[in-house]
């Protein structure tokens, strides 16, 4: 117990509880953005604010809490899986920059925003089904939207492989799509495009 009290300290982490599993709990913040990091010092539980460990060199997200009660931030590392990242997470969710393949193991709602910008992803399985945010997966390369959450506030898929945005049910209320293999018209104008494909989309299952 001492120990983690003394790593708790060396990061300035208070307001804290130590489980009798040596898990710890955080009424608060917990900030390890830039700490040179090669894995996390401590094994979370529950965090109640913002849970920070951006621009580290960590390969594996092992001792993230399973609750974050504002925003997670990871970004900046060098992840190839969300394997142990949080599974409830009330703000925003950031994973950008680092060497993602997959999804998978991410949470399946999100509070805020959604962005895995910079990654190897080649598709958007296993991302969470509801964003409430902004959802911006550029710089990636996807060649299909198949898996597009079930509801976005904005998308940006920028910078990717994409010939088409079908797979997108629910037109988000803005659309970024430059840097991708896209006809001119429909970079120019994807809501509209999109919102004709929905309508072309539900008239054809209604056999009209």
């Amino acid at each position: 117990m001492k120990e983690i009290a003394d790593i708790c300290k060396e990061y300035n982490i208070i307001n804290y509880t130590i489980n009798s599993d040596g898990s710890v709990d955080v009424d608060g913040n917990v900030n390890l953005y830039d700490k040179r990091l090669i894995k996390l010092p401590l094994k979370f539980s529950r965090v109640g604010g913002n849970f920070i460990c951006g621009k580290n060199k960590l390969t594996t997200l092992e001792g993230c809490p399973q609750s974050v009660g504002d925003s997670f931030a990871c970004s900046n590392n060098q992840l190839n899986s969300l394997e142990f990242c949080p599974q409830s997470v009330s703000g925003n969710f950031h994973c950008s920059s680092n060497k993602l393949t997959t999804l998978k193991g991410c949470p399946q709602s999100v509070g805020g925003n959604f962005t895995c910008n910079h990654n190897k992803l080649t598709s958007l399985e296993f991302c969470p089904t509801s964003i409430s945010g902004h959802f911006s997966c550029a710089h990636n390369q996807l060649t299909s939207l198949k898996f597009y959450p079930q509801s976005a506030g904005t998308f940006n898929c920028s910078y990717n492989k994409l010939t088409s945005l079908e797979g997108i049910k629910v037109c988000p209320r803005n659309i970024s799509c430059h840097g991708n293999r896209l006809p001119e018209y429909v970079i120019n104008n994807p809501t509209q495009f999109i919102t004709k494909y929905i309508r072309d989309s539900k008239l054809k299952l209604l056999g009209l």
